[in-house]
């Protein structure tokens, strides 16, 4: 499983049980603090027997990290202990503007964007794990 994780929503992606395809699963909405996406993602996990959860690490371009990636971290250190699930981080700089290029027609408004970036986010996932099953295949 792989997460995208935002300030309002968190984007969910499930691979396969062979882990060769990556597809998207759906978007959460954070609401108020981590507290419901923490709970949908403890359901989600059960229901699918994930074996490791993938979380985009939002780095700056540079490749610092800033206040986002400790929010982060945080969120798949409280994942990891709630559910007994081993939390793996990969760089998540490219996922979502390559979801974006995929997903959104040229010259599209930016109110038509807003619209679609709750269906954007579990695109912005099954990219995150398909370039983390790609890797771990290699």
């Amino acid at each position: 499983m792989a997460l995208d994780y935002g300030e309002r929503r968190v984007g969910v992606a499930i691979s396969d049980p062979e882990g060769r395809i990556a597809s998207p699963l759906e978007t959460i909405e954070r609401g108020r603090g981590a507290g419901s996406a923490i709970a949908r993602v403890r359901e989600l996990v059960r229901e699918y027997q994930v074996g490791r959860i993938v979380i985009g690490l939002p780095l700056h371009m540079d490749g610092r990290s800033g206040p986002e990636v400790e929010r982060v971290r945080a969120f798949g250190n409280q994942l990891a202990r709630e559910t007994g699930t081993p939390v793996a981080y990969l760089d998540e700089r490219w996922t979502t503007r390559e979801a974006e290029r995929a997903f959104a027609p040229a010259g599209a408004s930016r109110r038509r964007r807003a619209v679609k970036r709750a269906r954007l986010d579990p695109v912005a996932a099954a990219i995150l794990l398909r370039t983390w099953l790609e890797r771990e295949q290699s």
